[in-house]
């Protein structure tokens, strides 16, 4: 998994402070880790969006302006449901030798054979929680779809992970996560208007 550095500034929470910040362009946001204290920081908007919306996951060293580095994952983001801009994001701290939750986003693989019929495959889960060591995780997780048919699913029980023996999925076995969903029909053309005799 590819480590990225990201600047961030220490931040003292104040009366609608986090308002003024967004405006600015940037976006407030804790550090946490199990057994330690919250920290509250503050991060540049355009830095975040690229990592928040990139097709992988990544680990994230987050750099402060005195110099100290300490080595993160984005666990929470949360967005303006009216602007869909990041109003907030936790960022968790981890080390090397501890088991983590981390969310992965999901890609597809293979020739479908519903697709090949004319089929589309389609996405219903964007991203898995995977759990496992840090250096276990992958960037993106990738969804044999060969012999998927259209109208079938595969859900969360039915990927292999015999291949990754370190993760495990912490989602609910019933979930869908990919499926080929059947070719639109063409609108039939509209009924010729009778024309009378003039």
């Amino acid at each position: 998994m590819e480590i990225i550095a990201l600047g961030v500034e220490p931040r003292i929470i104040r009366k609608k402070e986090a308002a003024k910040l967004r405006k600015t362009g940037i976006v407030p946001a804790v550090i946490y880790h199990k057994g330690e204290e919250t920290i509250s920081v503050s991060v540049n908007e355009i830095a975040l969006k690229k990592l928040v919306h990139s097709a992988e996951s990544h680990i994230i060293d987050l750099k402060f302006p005195d110099g100290k580095t300490v080595r993160s994952f984005i666990k929470d983001v949360q967005f303006d449901p009216v602007t869909d801009r990041i109003i907030h994001t936790d960022f968790q701290l981890f080390s090397a030798d501890e088991l983590v939750e981390m969310d992965v986003p999901v890609g597809t693989t293979g020739d479908a054979v519903g697709v090949e019929k004319g089929g589309r495959i389609q996405i219903i889960k964007h991203a898995l929680t995977l759990k496992g060591m840090p250096a276990d995780m992958p960037d993106h997780f990738l969804i044999d779809c060969t012999n998927l048919e259209i109208g079938h699913s595969i859900h969360v029980r039915e990927i292999p992970m015999d291949a990754r023996p370190g993760l495990t999925i912490m989602d609910d076995p019933d979930t869908p996560v990919v499926t080929i969903v059947a070719p639109k029909k063409e609108a039939e053309p509209a009924a010729e208007t009778a024309v009378s005799a003039s």
